[in-house]
């Protein structure tokens, strides 16, 4: 209303006398001291908002602001993450150490149990390589020597693929299966010269189907094993499947242990001047140090473990008749 309109609708420029009018309104002390006034009430609303707040409330900050130095100091995001989880792994590490420290006992040290069994194999060996030197070969049990043969082949692949590894009981029964070779062919010529033509036939042909047989499980058996885990047959297929089952080497290595016990147990009555003392004497310590070792070992092998059981109880007691008839009589 401050300006005056023509009567043809167009607006025309302000008067002197609007222009006072205006003036004097902006200048007004009214208007002067509005800004005051919304300075002072903003200013009390800030100190109320800061009396309420809490103390330990962090500052907030506006886009632009620069960082404290309370936020500078502040540790990365995944600072706590990684510090959790370094505290989780040494934790983890402590109690390892702790297992192992529990287990470090030679009760328990499947390398302890490994190693007795590994020098009571040597001492088989040099037993058989004692008795090659210095025994009538009159003396060697076919029987028994073609059983350490298989026994010892057997054993020589367990003890390199057993967990842990025993390479020295591997090495002695390799030398074993030599020794007893040796003493195989012995014990044929000394037959062949006093005219048992008939009885070295027999053990060459058991020896040549124990082979034969030994070759084709050991072509056949991971087809057939392959056929009884597919076919879902229950407890037949679990145990086809199991790591020391009969397709492995852990089933039959203890097997001919047994035939080992069984030969023993078969002859309780051998007479004392065709025992060999340093034989025995190490088959009794392979049973014993072997009944511990079986279950240390990975995968733990309860077959094994029996049947040097009864190794350790036949052996000894051929080892105390024989004791008793050549010291104690």
């Amino acid at each position: 209303f401050f300006f005056s309109s023509s009567g043809s609708g167009s607006t025309s420029s302000p008067s002197p006398r609007s222009m006072m009018i205006v003036g004097r309104l902006m200048l007004s002390p009214a208007m002067r001291q509005t800004p005051a006034t919304l300075r002072l009430r903003t200013t009390a609303l800030a100190k109320t908002q800061s009396a309420i707040a809490p103390k330990n409330k962090p500052p907030t900050r506006r886009f632009g602001d620069k960082a404290t130095d309370a936020t500078k100091d502040a540790p990365p995001a995944g600072a706590a993450v990684k510090e959790g989880a370094s505290s989780s792994a040494e934790k983890t590490t402590a109690t390892a150490a702790s297992d192992a420290s529990k287990s470090s006992s030679w009760w328990d040290s499947a390398e302890f149990w490994g190693r007795c069994g590994a020098l009571a194999g040597w001492g088989m060996s040099g037993a058989a390589i004692y008795d090659a030197l210095e025994s009538s070969p009159e003396l060697i049990s076919l029987n028994m020597t073609g059983v350490l043969i298989v026994y010892s082949s057997l054993f020589a692949r367990w003890a390199f693929v057993v967990k842990p590894q025993n390479l020295l009981l591997a090495g002695c029964h390799v030398t074993n299966v030599a020794a007893q070779a040796n003493q195989l062919r012995r014990a044929v010529e000394y037959k062949k010269e006093n005219g048992k033509d008939d009885e070295v036939n027999d053990i060459l042909m058991k020896a040549g189907a124990t082979a034969a047989a030994g070759a084709a499980c050991v072509v056949a058996g991971p087809t057939v094993q392959s056929a009884l885990v597919g076919a879902n047959l229950g407890v037949l297929s679990t145990v086809a499947a199991a790591d020391a089952g009969p397709f492995t080497v852990h089933f039959w290595a203890p097997m001919s242990k047994w035939m080992i016990s069984g030969a023993s147990f078969l002859d309780l009555n051998r007479p004392t001047e065709k025992i060999s003392l340093a034989q025995y004497s190490a088959l009794t310590l392979t049973g014993f140090f072997f009944s511990r070792y079986a279950l240390l070992v990975t995968p733990i092998n309860y077959t094994l473990c029996s049947v040097n059981v009864a190794l350790f109880g036949s052996s000894a007691w051929h080892l105390g008749r024989k004791v008793k008839a050549d010291f104690m009589s």
